[in-house]
């Protein structure tokens, strides 16, 4: 259920992307919508200011900003 996401649309948060392929430093991100659970994880796509494009990442690699 999407009650159920953290985060919320509109909010800024860090994406913290794993090792595989991503730079290691985290990014600032929009959450663009948030997409059902998939696989037992709360899915976002989200908007880095730093890409032309959106991706689809786990709430497990997101940060809210301190």
């Amino acid at each position: 259920m999407i009650a159920n996401h953290k985060f919320r649309v509109g909010e800024i948060v860090e994406f913290k992307p794993g090792r595989m392929g991503f730079p290691a430093a985290s990014r600032e991100c929009t959450i663009m919508r948030l997409l059902p659970i998939e696989g037992g994880n709360n899915l976002y796509r989200i908007k880095c200011v730093t890409e032309a494009f959106e991706r689809v990442v786990p709430e497990a690699q997101l940060a809210g900003r301190a």
